[in-house]
């Protein structure tokens, strides 16, 4: 009996063990402190922010264009004959002034014509004078034998007409003579420079025939297009002209000429008298004066024709405008602000212009905001945020709900881990 029993201990001891073993795991991990549970606010995202410049802005309108002369023509003879003279200066690129002879005809023949013509002009004047004389005595001869009234023939009226007529037919072929003579003689009304020559010493040419083109050096103009847009912020009409009462508008002419960076003063005194119908632009003229003298000395170099030239023309002044980084801006007509509080705003605003540099707008922000121009991915109103400026400081006025964390030594939103998240925001 007694051997049974203890048989009976050896099985009961090891579940006995284990039943006491299972109960102690139980009341240890009944008894163990619950881990406190992390918080499940996202975390703000730094950003660099730029203020708001609430100033009186002038529009600017920046274009492109072709230097071109705003008087060229073409050099003609009106008569015939060989050429026996041209002028040194008459080549590619020079040099002439008013008046000058460009290019002498042989004048013989018509020294001859005038010659010619003067000759019957006193053959004529003779015959005039007879017959005034004739017309005398026939009136006297009248008074004395004749009477009644005398007729138009007996006087000798017709005959004295008749000699005037050839008096003047006789003055006008000399007239036409010498200016047949004068036209042997090629010049330009203006002072200028030759662009192209195509004549030349023992030449025989026609009325008509190609000898040059020529442009004068008084001023030069430039067609800049603008669009619709463009119009309105340089406040002009479509059927511009400057006058005393309506001034031109200054425009700024720039080039690399050279190698170097020159710039020239222009005003814009017309448009064109209608849009373009292949580009839909309206076509305006800026003219520079004296391009080779006054303005070369201003822009250091002349104004060749044919260069193809920046320009920017002074428009309307805005006034109480909202300037801001062209990096601001959001879309078309959005803008990210940075809210006292830590949080993000996202404000619409009233674009004018905009530049590669500068956003300019009339509404939707204020002079007191700061602008967010670093890249958001996701961007929401309200969104919390860690502001810095331009220099990587942060701006504490703006991250008070943030500073609060901060002194609790969160060594991951540190300034420099702040900058680095802005500069991998996107």
């Amino acid at each position: 009996m007694g051997k049974l029993v203890g048989r009976s201990l050896l099985f009961l001891l090891p579940a006995v063990v284990a039943v006491a073993f299972i109960v102690v795991i139980i009341g240890m991990v009944a008894s163990a402190p619950q881990p406190e549970r992390a918080s499940a606010e996202p975390r703000p995202v730094a950003v660099f922010a730029a203020p708001v410049e609430n100033t009186n802005v002038t529009l600017t309108v920046t274009t492109q264009g072709e230097v071109r002369p705003l008087t060229q023509i073409n050099l003609v003879p009106q008569v015939s004959g060989r050429i026996v003279y041209v002028n040194p200066n008459f080549i590619e690129g020079g040099f002439f002034e008013a008046g000058e002879t460009l290019i002498q005809i042989d004048d013989a023949d018509y020294r001859l014509a005038v010659t010619r013509a003067q000759a019957q002009v006193a053959q004529a004047q003779q015959s005039l004078i007879r017959e005034q004389a004739e017309a005398d005595l026939a009136t006297r001869e009248w008074e004395e034998l004749g009477e009644g009234q005398a007729s138009a023939l007996t006087l000798r009226e017709p005959q004295l007409a008749q000699a005037r007529a050839s008096l003047a037919a006789a003055n006008a072929q000399l007239q036409e003579a010498r200016l047949g003579l004068e036209r042997t003689r090629i010049s330009a009304p203006f002072a200028g420079r030759v662009r192209t020559k195509s004549a030349g010493v023992g030449q025989f040419v026609s009325p008509g025939t190609p000898l040059g083109e020529v442009f004068g050096t008084d001023a030069v103009q430039i067609r800049l297009p603008l669009t619709d847009n463009e119009l309105s912020m340089l406040n002009i009409p479509v059927a511009f002209q400057a006058s005393a009462g309506t001034p031109a508008p200054l425009v700024r002419v720039s080039a690399t000429l050279a190698g170097q960076y020159r710039e020239w003063d222009a005003q814009l005194v017309r448009t064109d008298s209608s849009i373009d119908t292949q580009t839909r632009v309206l076509y305006a003229i800026a003219r520079v004066d004296d391009p080779y003298g006054a303005a070369a000395e201003q822009g250091g170099s002349p104004l060749p024709v044919g260069l193809f030239v920046d320009a920017e023309i002074q428009g309307r002044v805005v006034q109480n405008a909202f300037v801001l980084p062209r990096s601001a801006l959001r879309g078309s007509d959005s803008v990210y602000v940075a809210q006292d509080g830590g949080t993000l705003g996202v404000r619409n605003v009233s674009v004018i212009t905009s530049d590669p540099d500068r956003l300019v707008v009339s509404g939707g922000v204020a002079a007191s905001d700061m602008v967010i121009t670093s890249p958001i991915r996701a961007a929401s109103d309200g969104m919390r945020i860690r502001t810095f400026d331009q220099a990587g400081e942060i701006i504490a006025n703006l991250s008070a709900v943030i500073a609060t964390e901060d002194s609790a030594g969160n060594e991951d939103d540190s300034e420099g881990g702040d900058a680095a998240q802005v500069a991998s925001a996107d």
